[in-house]
């Protein structure tokens, strides 16, 4: 099958390497990392993470080079400056998979681009605190948050600001009302939405024509009202009445307005994925008639700099991944770790979590090999026995496991012993029970699937769901997350907050499950998997055509996204960092499963492209 050919540049900083004209496909790469080591790679393929099934990518082996030029890669230690690299990324249908060939290299001269940092972020925060301007106050802290730099101020010192500003807004302006109302919601403030909106209603509780003439105000209130949640009718009528309006009136509007338009109705910014938006919102504000120039470099600047900041972590998972070596002692086993570590981008987008990034995306690996075992390899009977086994979960269980399963296992109870490790060490928490409980509760859905398949039993569509979620890995995912970024727990409180789980872990993963279903049916078909959320909801009201079965879960998902909002209005302190990073899967998943493309893995492509190996330019 032909490639699909595009090219990319890298960054690395201080040193030229240049192609070996003698070898066609090989290119000298150094090392980001801090390991004194030049690697030669080959061939590079790149991945994905699962919602569940389909995660199809690899990238590749790193090898010591013997003709390792020390002093060039000391040069690269510890820098976060990059060096530029031109690369060709290939879609193979064949393999299923993304390969990387790098073929070239060029020097970036060296910028002091740390100090720059921090005078435009000083800058940006004097901006913020002394602005007397109400609109443009809102307007500043909306635009950091867009352009991927909000993580630099305190979410405190924010809600301060829209604390301070509820008493001066003009009461006639329906996009700065709404606006601040976003903005507050997206804190952690609750406001009543009636009282807030009440001057722009007339005496029935709709649109003033007035107001409804004032289009941006009017999809500002539509970007509020997606915050809402259940039980907010005020918000979810607004956000309907708000969508036709907009929708009717796209086609009378200008350029930039139009396009706003279409782009809210299309994905609405709370429903998008952090560092994605960043690094569309970055192209997008430059062109602005009224855009900060200090502003823009300051998120320029920044986003590059985390970019190679996640080219190390992508460096750490992928030794991390050739020295576990289940690819290369199981023959059914396909690398797909850079996708499992686009999704911990998704998760935890700042870049002061670069140790739990790399952690997660372990743990997503090693699932995504249980996930093809139970799936695609394993036979019934030794299903039976490694579920046994995880349950077990004692090494001595692995002897009557066949030797595939062994090697898995190993790499499994490894892998979650040094997690717990590391979380004992750093925080003082004892978290064996609670880890090793989300992969036994993993290996018993997988089984539940596998007894499906076996009894050719079809489940009803709530039954799907409720095992989905686990076999997703949300619950995994999420606990081990909890204890590697959760402030203020204790030995007392752990128990009390994750048994049972917390309810928006389970609206995140059923979102995750449900967008799964939706992007990668495709996929599951043609593997010979029929079985998935679109025909049971089919099959149970009695639906027809496979379009209206995907807007019936796409209302699905959108009804427990009010669900999650809810988690909002009255945030627990211990838990609010966890909310933010359901929100957070909720996006990932709609940004990954959301495409046009034939393939899901053309879309995971081009989120990879853009977030670790494209800079932006200065």
């Amino acid at each position: 099958m032909p490639y699909l050919m595009f090219h990319t540049t890298y960054y690395i900083n201080h040193i030229q390497l240049k192609r070996n004209k003698g070898m066609a496909s090989q290119a000298y790469i150094t090392s980001i990392f801090s390991h004194k080591v030049l690697y030669q790679r080959q061939l590079i393929i790149i991945p994905p993470f699962k919602g569940s099934k389909n995660c199809r990518s690899i990238f590749s082996s790193a090898q010591a080079c013997p003709n390792t030029i020390t002093s060039a890669t000391e040069e690269l230690i510890d820098t976060l400056s990059p060096l530029s690299m031109t690369d060709t990324v290939s879609y193979s249908g064949d393999r299923n998979s993304l390969i990387l060939d790098h073929y070239g290299m060029m020097v970036i001269p060296p910028h002091d681009v740390n100090n720059r940092i921090e005078e435009l972020k000083e800058y940006t925060r004097r901006a913020l605190m002394n602005t007397s301007d109400s609109t443009m106050t809102l307007k500043l802290i909306d635009t950091i948050q867009r352009l991927g730099v909000g993580y630099y101020y305190e979410e405190e010192e924010i809600r301060k600001i829209l604390k301070k500003l509820t008493h001066v807004l003009p009461k006639d302006d329906l996009y700065t009302v709404a606006l601040h109302f976003r903005l507050q919601r997206h804190y952690g403030l609750h406001t009543n939405p009636a009282e807030v909106f009440r001057n722009f209603m007339d005496e029935n509780g709709e649109l003033k024509k007035s107001s409804s003439e004032d289009i941006e105000g009017v999809l500002s209130l539509y970007e509020a009202s997606c915050l809402g949640s259940s039980g907010e009718d005020f918000l979810l009528h607004h956000k309907e009445i708000t969508r036709r309006y907009l929708s009717r009136s796209v086609s009378k509007l200008s350029l930039k307005l139009h396009k706003n338009v279409v782009e809210g109705l299309k994905l609405p910014r709370h429903m998008r994925m952090e560092r994605l938006e960043a690094r569309r919102y970055i192209e997008e504000y430059g062109n602005e008639d009224d855009h900060n120039p200090f502003v823009l470099e300051f998120a320029k600047y920044d986003y590059n700099k985390v970019q190679s900041v996640f080219q190390r972590e992508l460096v750490e998972v992928n030794r991390w991944w050739e020295h576990l070596g289940l690819s290369s002692k199981l023959g059914f086993v396909r690398d797909r770790h850079v996708e499992c570590f686009l999704w911990t981008v998704g998760l935890l987008p700042e870049p002061s979590f670069s140790g739990s990034r790399i952690e997660l995306a372990k743990t997503i690996a090693i699932m995504l090999v249980i996930d093809d075992i139970y799936d695609t390899y394993g036979s019934y009977d030794d299903l039976v026995l490694f579920t046994e086994a995880i349950k077990r979960w004692d090494l001595n269980a692995i002897e009557q496991l066949p030797e595939y399963m062994k090697i898995c296992y190993q790499a499994l109870y490894n892998t979650n012993n040094e997690i717990c490790d590391k979380i004992k060490k750093e925080r003082c928490l004892s978290v064996q029970p609670f880890l090793r409980k989300t992969w036994i509760d993993m290996a018993e859905a997988y089984m539940v699937e596998a007894e499906w398949v076996k009894r050719g039993r079809i489940p009803t569509l709530n039954d799907y769901i409720e095992n989905g979620v686990t076999t997703s890995g949300t619950y995994m995912a999420l606990v081990h997350l909890f204890f590697l970024i959760s402030y203020g727990l204790t030995t007392e409180n752990m128990k009390h907050l994750l048994d049972p789980y917390p309810k928006f872990f389970t609206m995140a993963g059923t979102i995750l499950r449900l967008w799964d279903d939706l992007g990668t049916i495709k996929e599951e078909q043609e593997r010979g998997d029929m079985l998935s959320s679109i025909h049971l909801l089919m099959k149970e009201e009695n639906i027809t055509c496979e379009e209206e079965g995907r807007e019936g879960i796409l209302q699905m998902i959108y009804a427990l996204w009010n669900d999650l909002n809810v988690e909002l209005l009255t945030p627990d302190a211990v838990l609010f960092r966890m909310i933010k990073v359901a929100l957070n899967m909720s996006r990932t998943s709609q940004v990954v499963y959301q495409h046009n493309d034939d393939s899901y893995l053309l879309s995971v492509k081009d989120h990879v492209q853009s977030l670790f190996y494209e800079p932006v330019d200065i």
